[in-house]
């Protein structure tokens, strides 16, 4: 049985592509092993988002191309978002590669395989608008938590986002199909459901014409008893009463949401052709507010838009401070070609877009010290991830914490033995940066 190994880079919804790709491989008779150096096919699911993402993707398949001359390692396959955003160019820049396999091909990489051992060089790019949605896959991250893909595809247009162009446009899955699966991952084991896609909040606006993301939620809640549920990656501008309603009396819809801004000044947010000016976003933050005092709010903002002077970057800076968001990240603007800021003049210089997102970091840095040190004495739900030997402590996640983004719970158990998987109740003791320390309360 021939060995194929699997590297996974960029985003979650990326990697719910790689776990329906290791299913595919695995129903179609290939061994899926985790050591790359005993593999004879290893497969790269890339990204290729901005060029830091196409760095990363590139330097990964040259440094696994070494292999084919130190291990078993006899074909390289790419797939994911580099290779739908360049197609053939990327077989033709990149000799290291045996075949390569576009988004709307992942359920024929189990073709792609069997093509490259015949001594073929596969280049498989069919219609991205086309590809099954959904589909089997082998969970990749722990037993207690998973990744679910509501949507493919984008609308929204924003014009330094070259993912409409590379993922194609909103794909809404139906109700029932994730309901299904929100079933078989039940059945699993999985506590934690993250609801994923491009812009979880337009969910269902082109299948049913409505947004209908609270629809698809209590579906969820009437066919599983998943008691943890978490939204990503929701745009303010589709964050309706409806939805805040249900964040606020659905105990099993964490209180917890994305809304990425990207800024607050509206001379970029216009530039930016986000939908929505800073009174929209301002409007979305304190209405939230006002109705879940407990809600966890995760954000992120670009610096170094064309066009960003240091008006625009103070306002920002001042919103930082003033929103408090509990959570926040942000990057530096990357001109991508084929998007429509990129007739634009990259006219703010590399070391100013560094000045600006460090400066923009640090006030964060300030924010996040106040809000985990106002947490000591509290109790917090936490799910159990593991154990830390070498500092002793078990450690897991609250409510206020997504998987591979965000901090943890650090949390000492004496005489008591905690189960990955398991929720706990922890007392918080101590605030670290950006994670929280504290003992199991019995």
């Amino acid at each position: 049985m021939t060995k194929v190994g699997f590297i996974s880079l960029g985003c979650c919804k990326n990697l719910v592509d790689t776990e329906v790709m290791l299913r595919a491989l695995y129903d179609g008779g290939f061994e899926i092993t985790p050591d790359e150096s005993e593999a004879e096919i290893i497969i790269i699911n890339t990204c290729g988002f901005i060029e830091s993402a196409k760095t990363e993707s590139i330097d990964a398949i040259l440094d696994v191309a070494r292999l084919k001359e130190d291990g078993t390692l006899k074909y390289l396959i790419a797939t994911g978002c580099l290779v739908e955003r360049y197609g053939e160019e990327v077989m033709k820049e990149l000799p290291e590669l045996d075949g390569i396999v576009g988004i709307g091909g992942i359920d024929r990489i189990a073709e792609a395989c069997s093509a490259v051992m015949r001594g073929e060089r596969p280049i498989i790019l069919p219609d991205k608008e086309k590809a099954p949605l959904g589909g089997e896959r082998i969970l990749t991250t722990p037993d207690f938590t998973a990744y679910l893909k509501v949507a493919e595809g984008c609308d929204n247009r924003c014009t330094y986002c070259a993912i409409p162009s590379i993922r194609g446009g909103l794909r809404s899955r139906t109700i029932e199909d994730i309901v299904r699966e929100a079933k078989e991952l039940e059945a699993l084991g999985v506590k934690e459901i993250n609801l994923i896609a491009q812009d979880t909040s337009r969910y269902g606006l082109d299948l049913y014409g409505e947004l209908s993301l609270v629809k698809l939620i209590r579906a969820i809640c009437a066919n599983t008893e998943i008691p943890w549920i978490r939204l990503l990656y929701c745009y303010p501008d589709k964050i309706t009463d409806e939805l805040i309603e249900e964040l606020r009396t659905n105990d099993r819809l964490l209180k917890y949401i994305d809304i990425p801004i990207q800024h607050i000044s509206d001379k970029i947010l216009t530039a930016m052709n986000r939908h929505g000016g800073s009174e929209l976003i301002r409007s979305t933050v304190k209405r939230l507010r006002d109705a879940v005092p407990e809600i966890v709010l995760r954000t992120t903002a670009m610096v170094g838009f064309p066009g960003e002077d240091e008006e625009d970057f103070l306002k920002l800076y001042e919103f930082v401070k003033e929103a408090r968001f509990e959570r926040f990240g942000a990057f530096t603007y990357s001109q991508e070609e084929g998007t429509a800021a990129a007739a634009l003049a990259d006219d703010v210089d590399a070391q100013t877009k560094q000045d600006r997102y460090d400066i923009l970091m640090q006030a964060q840095q300030t924010v996040s010290e106040d809000i985990e040190a106002a947490l000591v004495g509290a109790h917090l739900t936490v799910l159990c991830e593991g154990f830390d030997t070498v500092a002793e402590v078990y450690y897991g996640r609250s409510y206020r914490d997504a998987p591979d983004v965000d901090g943890r719970v650090y949390f000492r158990a004496p005489g008591v033995r905690v189960s990955e998987g398991e929720f706990v109740t922890v007392e918080i003791e101590e605030a670290l940066d950006y994670d929280l320390v504290g003992t199991l309360v019995k």
